[in-house]
């Protein structure tokens, strides 16, 4: 990092003049130095992008089936002690999700849950894929890490992409953050990706969770990551996430600031690192930045989103109950835990609040007066046939 910080506008220069960067060339992209170029950097990353992708931006949808937790995670709104209204669909009621997202136009589906094996167990997840597979090309996973053994059947029902996040790389933050629950160790988490790809995966997701640790520092670790990975799971397609922390329930404050100038700096530095890995953008993000955004680098995007299981059609919303500390607790005589609220289709808590309510139209519409053409179908299955 601290090569970042003291890089110049000679050596930033360096950098861009070459068709090959290092990790110390990443560093100096993200440098304030690099800040200062940020015009330049981007026309850069666009043309990049446009070559190597075309004027296509993908679209996603998440499909949260469990906000059942067993960690506790500081920052995240699943957490375990979080008193929060919890649920997991049943496989009829995903199907019934799915299928509302693919009447919105979605072929391209991540189905996300909380970590707990009781709700959540590979079976579950597995029979979750095999429903939706006959529906949906694409079904990409980010849930809690397994073993390789229990990633194939899932692997083996259709799912063909695995997303995980680190957090954070500072590993004393990274332990100050997850205090009980498997999440604890670093190092489980750190090598999922390579354990997916052993199991068959095709396409793998990592990204840190920005507003933990310093964002240069998470920057320059992602990037040693997905070099890594490039290296070592040559067969997979990689993208890359960018997320910023966002409210959630347990207010978590940030720890850590990165401004919309610094993630445009960043997503043009990853580009630039990394021509050909898919740069992700969620519904994290307000809509202003996002358009702007589009046609600096990001190749999927997600839309509409709801990060609470039922969100899309109030599934399972009559088994939702509460919970304190784990534990399921009785409310007050007359309250209702299924009744939607404020134009909600469930009560569910979600993961935290999204900031483009955007819907998917609205977004495919904007793609193309940006002169992009939106696609739906990330992959066909019949190309694995």
């Amino acid at each position: 990092m601290k090569r970042s910080l003291d890089a110049n506008k000679s050596s930033v220069r360096e950098s861009l003049a070459k068709t090959k960067l290092s990790l110390n060339d990443f560093a100096n992209l993200i440098s304030p130095a690099a800040g200062e170029m940020l015009e330049t950097i981007s026309v850069r990353s666009q043309k990049l992008t446009q070559q190597r992708f075309g004027k296509v931006i993908r679209l996603f949808a998440p499909l949260y089936v469990s906000n059942e937790c067993i960690n506790n995670c500081s920052y995240c709104g699943f957490s375990r002690d979080n008193a929060i209204f919890r649920v997991t669909l049943s496989i009829e009621e995903v199907l019934r999700e799915a299928w509302e997202l693919k009447q919105q136009g979605f072929r391209n589906i991540l189905l996300v849950a909380g970590e707990h094996p009781k709700f959540v167990s590979n079976n579950y997840l597995r029979d979750c894929v095999a429903a939706l597979h006959a529906e949906i090309p694409s079904v990409s996973l980010e849930v809690g890490p397994m073993e390789t053994d229990e990633y194939r059947p899932v692997v083996a029902a259709g799912a063909d992409g695995l997303v995980v996040y680190q957090e954070t790389y500072d590993r004393a933050i990274y332990d100050a953050m997850h205090t009980a629950g498997p999440k604890k160790n670093f190092d489980w988490r750190l090598e999922t990706a390579e354990r997916a790809y052993a199991a068959g995966f095709r396409r793998l997701g990592i990204g840190a969770l920005f507003g933990l640790a310093d964002w240069r520092y998470e920057a320059i670790c992602v990037a040693a990551h997905a070099d890594f990975l490039l290296r070592h799971c040559w067969k997979a397609q990689l993208t890359i996430s960018l997320p910023r922390l966002r409210p959630c329930a347990g207010e978590f404050q940030p720890l850590t600031h990165l401004a919309d100038r610094e993630l445009v700096q960043l997503v043009c530095a990853f580009r630039l690192m990394f021509p050909d890995a898919g740069l992700v953008l969620s519904t994290r993000e307000p809509a202003r930045l996002r358009d702007g955004l589009i046609p600096l680098g990001i190749t999927l995007i997600s839309a509409g989103s709801h990060t609470e299981p039922g969100g899309y059609t109030g599934a399972g919303r009559e088994k939702i109950h509460h919970t304190e500390r784990g534990r399921i607790v009785e409310l007050a005589s007359g309250a209702s835990e299924w009744a939607a609220t404020n134009g909600h289709a469930t009560n569910a808590t979600g993961q935290f609040e999204i900031a483009d309510d955007r819907s998917p139209g609205e977004v495919a519409e904007l793609i193309r007066k940006l002169g992009y053409e939106p696609v739906w179908k990330d992959w066909d299955a019949a190309l694995t046939r």
